[in-house]
């Protein structure tokens, strides 16, 4: 993604202008920035946490988002995670905006694994409903979950072959294989092995 040489935005300015624009942008401190294609591996790694999550939480309460819905993430921050998770009656009743996700989750690419890391992160930490923050590496078997403790201090928990990633927030065990399903190497093999298996 890349800011757009422009005017700065207010928050209410950016929310107005967006509507009406043929691609997504994310918003942090007056600045935009366009939302970029991404791979086949981030695609289908996005789907399959996706589809797991809303497999899980059907009739909890609890509903799953992908890429093309808004969360803010503070009164200057609006983004477009690859996956989320929210269970507010409040989000329920909000059309294109959430605002109280306990779930989120970002599978990095080369150009945004610093930004999603980094200032993504910062923002996401100042969110009192989100309890935990997960990373996914596409191109290889590593799964980053940051969670909220009790203390309100956020601990890594890393993931990688032949584990089975726990998602706290919503009570799942995720094996790899279903993380990264249809996910091929260079040569063509599968990234884990029997992640055809259903």
């Amino acid at each position: 993604m890349s800011a757009l040489p422009q005017p700065r935005f207010s928050p209410a300015d950016y929310l107005a202008w967006e509507v009406d624009q043929p691609v997504k942008h994310e918003y942090v401190c007056g600045e935009v920035f366009a939302m970029a294609g991404a791979s086949d591996a981030h695609v289908t790694v996005s789907l399959n946490v996706a589809g797991a999550l809303r497999d899980h939480l059907r009739g909890t309460g609890c509903r799953t988002y992908i890429a093309d819905m808004k969360l803010k993430a503070a009164d200057n921050a609006y983004f477009y995670p690859d996956v989320f998770v929210t269970c507010s009656a409040a989000d329920a009743k909000r059309s294109d905006i959430k605002e109280e996700a306990v779930l989120v989750v970002e599978v990095l690419s080369p150009s945004t694994a610093a930004y999603d890391r980094g200032v993504k992160f910062a923002y996401y930490r100042g969110m009192a409903s989100l309890q935990e923050y997960v990373l996914i590496d596409p191109e290889r078997v590593s799964v980053d979950v940051f969670r909220r403790g009790a203390d309100g201090l956020w601990v890594l928990h890393p993931f990688g072959p032949g584990d089975t990633v726990e998602l706290a927030s919503v009570g799942l065990r995720l094996p790899m294989q279903r993380v990264y399903e249809d996910i091929t190497d260079a040569e063509g093999a599968p990234l884990v092995m029997g992640s055809g298996a259903g």
